[in-house]
């Protein structure tokens, strides 16, 4: 089963996430879990409560924004591992590659269609998923290190991963936070 955070002040978007993604099939063996956080603080409120597989995140929230929770969340050992997934209407270039930078997985601009979420959370769940095994098999000795002779594995990206391109979802004029 996923765990998965959805971090957004505004109800009416984190409704629509949460539906969206309880209505879609994404492609994970078992159920979803969802829990909801209105904002950065109440997210590190509900982290130590249980381990997450992925946090979806907004960048403009009141108290502790989105850039602040993804930095956390990758500086602690604890919750390094978790995926990020950023979606926001602040979706300039500069915007994008600083969530990125950061440690954001990947970006989704709003407004988005359900189906583009579906792959963002997709995409998210599965490369952590690989990145997990990547490491299990390294503790274990399965693989040789890194670089070494024989090694097909790729070195991690020296660069962000592209974002998920912006797609319109119909009847959304509706503003809903940023």
């Amino acid at each position: 089963m996923a765990r998965i955070l959805i971090v957004e002040d505004s109800p009416a978007m984190r409704a629509y996430v949460r539906s969206t993604l309880e209505d879609c099939v994404l492609g994970l063996s078992g159920d979803v879990d969802i829990v909801e956080a209105m904002n950065g603080f109440d997210a590190l409120r509900l982290l130590p409560r249980g381990a997450f597989d992925l946090v979806i995140t907004d960048i403009n929230m009141p108290d502790i924004n989105g850039l602040e929770l993804i930095r956390f969340v990758r500086q602690s050992d604890r919750y390094r591992r978790v995926g990020i997934l950023i979606i926001s209407t602040q979706a300039a270039e500069r915007d994008i590659q600083r969530g990125l930078r950061l440690g954001a997985d990947l970006f989704l601009p709003k407004p988005f269609t359900p189906e583009a979420l579906r792959d963002a959370v997709v995409a998210c769940l599965d490369g952590r998923a690989r990145a997990a095994d990547t490491d299990a098999a390294d503790l274990a000795g399965d693989a040789p290190p890194a670089g070494l002779a024989g090694d097909d594995r790729s070195p991690p990206p020296e660069r962000a991963p592209e974002p998920v391109t912006r797609t319109k979802q119909p009847g959304s004029d509706e503003g809903g936070g940023g």
